[in-house]
Order: structure tokens, then sequence, then C-alpha cells
């Protein structure tokens, strides 16, 4: 199964760290916050990734064709005309498709954009910037128990993010962005779509988080996954380094390729 990342948007909110590559791209531990977040699903053995690039996404392309240089010890041999030896000592089972969906366009046009990547299939998606320890076997046996479009992963904190108003059953009735949330269940990504997603989606114009997911939650085709452990968004620096002392102290929760 495929999973689809959101790494178009320019972080301006994060402009110390964005202005020179895109806030995927900010690292985290000296790896690239993204490359964080497709560890955790690779864990779980979900291993094919569509990046929407958009900002610089020159860089994000450069990262993963260098990849091996930046991860593994590298020879050069000046007496071979410079000869270089990579010695792989770490090699991902990943397979990696970065498109261009275009500077200026929303989240749900860049999903629109790489529908030809995803063949009609079951898929998941989730936004670049931020990292937990939410369970993605759990989450993809919730979506599929349900038989709904669409699943989010909802948990219960005090920020300005999409609100949700979910039944006991877990079905989101309404889907409010940006209010306070004030306690109340928030939509932090880490979802699943049917490929029926995309008849919602129209254009390079189309935010996911508005007419969509409003859509979706009113005809009772948009459920939430409840996560009670831990997540946290990577919006501002004083949020990148909260996650940097995390890693740097050995108590980062979403290094569950580590500590399972």
């Amino acid at each position: 199964m495929k999973v689809v990342l959101l790494a178009g948007g320019a972080g301006t909110r994060i402009s110390e760290e964005s202005e020179m590559r895109p806030k995927p791209m900010v690292e985290i531990g000296g790896k690239p916050i993204l490359w964080h977040i497709m560890k955790e699903y690779s864990f779980y053995g979900f291993n094919e990734f569509i990046i929407c690039a958009g900002y610089k996404q020159e860089y994000i392309k450069e990262w993963f064709a260098n990849y091996f240089l930046y991860t593994n010890d590298v020879t050069f041999d000046y007496t071979k005309d410079g000869e270089m030896t990579i010695h792989r000592g770490v090699a991902e089972p990943w397979k990696v498709t970065v498109a261009d969906t275009g500077r200026e366009t929303m989240t749900g046009g860049r999903i629109k954009r790489i529908e030809p990547y995803i063949n009609g299939e079951t898929f998941m998606m989730t936004y670049g910037d931020g990292v937990c320890d939410v369970n993605i076997k759990d989450l993809l046996a919730y979506h599929q128990s349900h038989g709904k479009i669409a699943t989010l992963t909802s948990v219960v904190l005090q920020q300005d993010k999409g609100v949700l108003d979910i039944t006991d059953i877990g079905a989101v009735r309404s889907f409010r962005e940006k209010k306070t949330g004030d306690g109340t269940p928030i939509n932090v990504g880490y979802m699943v779509f049917e490929s029926k997603i995309f008849d919602y989606l129209k254009d390079d114009s189309t935010i996911l988080e508005a007419e969509p997911l409003e859509k979706l939650a009113g005809s009772g085709e948009l459920m939430s996954y409840r996560h009670n452990g831990f997540w946290q968004c990577m919006d501002t620096l004083n949020e990148k380094r909260k996650l940097e002392k995390m890693w740097n102290a050995g108590k980062a929760p979403w290094k569950v390729w580590e500590e399972k």
C-alpha cells in the first residue's frame, strides 16, 4: 500500500529553517523530519512512498538521489582518478516517488495531482511535518473495518488545528478547520483513503481540510481513529527545538523502529 506525504508547503512559521529548504526537510537529529515519518511507516511494513513536493522541490529530489552519500561511509580514491566507493551500511527498503505538485497548490490539489500513481487503490496519507507513535497497522485495520471512504487520526490537544465532532462509534459528524481546540479532538493527519476521495478533489485550489472533508463528514463517510499516545507537529522553531531535545535525550516516542 502506498503512503502519500504532503511536503510542498513553504513553512512560513518556521522561516528560520525553511528559507533554504522545504519544511519537511528540516532536520531532527541530523535527518529530515520527513525521514522520521517514513521510518515509522516502514517499521509497520509500508515502504512505497509518494512525496507531494512543491516549494524547493528540487531539494527533496537531490536528497533522495544522494541518499547513500548522506547515510553511509564513502571512500574517495584520488590515486584512481577520484574513484568513489560507497560502503553501504544503510539501505532502506523504500521505493520513493517525488512528484512536483506545484509551488502554490493547496493540500487537496496536491493529492489530486498524484492520482495517476495510486491506480485506484486504497492509500495512506499524512503531513510531512509531524511525528507520532500511532500504530499504523491498527489504524489501517480500523479503516478496513468500517468500509467508509476516509479515516483520519485524532488526538485531544489544546491547539489550533482541525476541530472534530465525533460520535461514540467514531464517525466524524463535522469538520471545522482552524478553531480553538479547548480539549476537543483534532485532526493530526495519518489518514487512510479509498480512491473515491479523488471524486471530492477538483483542482489545485482544493483545500483537503475544507470542502472535501466537510462533505465526507456530512455524508457519514469520514471516520476517526482515536490516538491516545504521542503526536507533535513542527510548525515553529520552538516545536523543532522540542523534538530535537527529545531525540538527543533518547526519549523520542516516535522512534518505534528502535523500541520494538
